[in-house]
């Protein structure tokens, strides 16, 4: 995969960039700031970027305006966005209006390289990533009756996976039961959340933003 960098903190897309290429990527471009980026994304064309979410010059959502920019000029680029802290209200920003081809991730993951190459991989492909502390985190808080109410506990247990953007196969084998039974929980979901089959829409990323929103 051809990588662009994009961090204010030099350690970090030094430590990023030698992480990558040593499994593989080709790291085309860093930066540290999102006015270089998008320069350099006028005339590099990776299949992913990374950026941090809070980068100069006020260090507030710099990363979200840059990666929304990236998805209108770009639409099949793969961004995921990095944060330093479990900010789950970023997330649905990012994820929002068009979550095909981004991730979110905390910085503390990108030592686990495996996990990194996988993520991007993944946004690469067009699938859409939440870091699985944020999806815990959302889990444990109270929430208060809404579309989730009429879900099984095991459908929530589902739901909460896919969240994490894993695939059926994955959460059939997290969850100790058979591809069939998996699928049968999933047309549950999407039936009790009233997301009917659309040519234009993602069921499993609308059902996951549904799940996200209500513990928000």
């Amino acid at each position: 995969m051809k990588i662009v960098i994009a961090d204010d903190s030099m350690l970090i897309r030094d430590g990023l960039a030698r992480l990558l290429a040593e499994a593989g990527c080709e790291v085309m471009a860093t930066a540290d700031n999102t006015t270089t980026l998008m320069r350099k994304l006028e005339s590099t064309v990776p299949d992913a970027v990374i950026v941090d979410i809070k980068m100069p010059p006020t260090y507030t959502d710099e990363g979200l305006v840059a990666a929304r920019h990236i998805r209108s000029m770009a639409p099949s680029m793969g961004v995921l966005v990095l944060s330093q802290y479990l900010e789950a209200h970023y997330a649905m920003r990012l994820l929002s209006d068009a979550p095909e081809h981004l991730g979110y991730l905390l910085k503390e993951r990108v030592s686990d390289v495996a996990l990194l190459v996988d993520a991007l991989r993944r946004v690469v492909e067009g699938e859409c990533v939440i870091d699985p502390t944020i999806v815990t985190t959302l889990m444990r808080r109270p929430r208060d009756p809404g579309p989730l109410a009429g879900l099984t506990g095991r459908e929530l247990e589902v739901l909460a996976l896919m969240a994490e953007g894993r695939s059926n196969a994955a959460i059939a084998g997290k969850l100790s039961m058979s591809p069939k039974t998996l699928e049968a929980h999933v047309r549950q979901i999407l039936q009790k959340l009233n997301l009917h089959q659309s040519p234009n829409d993602h069921r499993r990323v609308l059902a996951v933003l549904t799940y996200l929103q209500a513990a928000l």
